[in-house]
């Protein structure tokens, strides 16, 4: 009697089977990690450029009347991040009319806490600038991703000239 030692063919096919699984599956794990290891750098160094170009922009305005604020600015972070820009866009801040919420209630309309409330607005509108700072990120495919913060400045030398009774000075 003869007796052969090896693995048949069905053996064989089934054990490749269970290799090729396994390395599937190391494969799409260590795809998911490297994928979730780009997004976090990604965040990170927008994260790390949005607050230094704030920074940058609070240092170079402070003090300084709103009025000095340009509109808009721009630029790129030079070789150091190739991939990205940055804008920055300043608006003065607008705030809700609250005289329509004043006038639809059932007692009546009171003209001075409307006066009152417009004169309010318009002082914080003067008072206040909204600065919006976006970084730019270009992929590879030739999409881009934005993502923005906003600052506010408050010019602390205003004052109020309005009011009921006179009181400003």
């Amino acid at each position: 009697m003869r007796t052969e030692r090896g693995f048949t063919l069905i053996e064989v096919l089934v054990a490749l089977l269970i290799v090729a699984s396994a390395i599937i599956a190391a494969s799409s794990m260590w795809s998911g990690n490297f994928m979730r290891i780009r997004k976090a750098t990604l965040q990170f160094d927008v994260a790390t450029l949005l607050e230094r170009k704030m920074a940058e922009i609070e240092a170079k305005y402070a003090g300084k009347p709103l009025a000095e604020i340009p509109e808009e600015e721009s630029g790129d972070f030079e070789a150091d991040f190739p991939q990205y820009r940055w804008t920055m866009r300043s608006r003065e801040l607008e705030l809700p009319d609250l005289s329509a919420m004043l006038i639809g209630q059932q007692e009546g309309v009171d003209e001075t806490l409307i006066s009152m409330i417009k004169q309010m607005s318009e002082f914080l509108s003067k008072s206040i600038k909204e600065v919006k700072v976006t970084i730019h990120f270009k992929r590879k495919g030739g999409k881009e991703l934005e993502y923005a913060a906003t600052q506010y400045f408050v010019d602390y030398s205003q004052t109020f000239a309005g009011g009921a009774g006179g009181g400003g000075p």
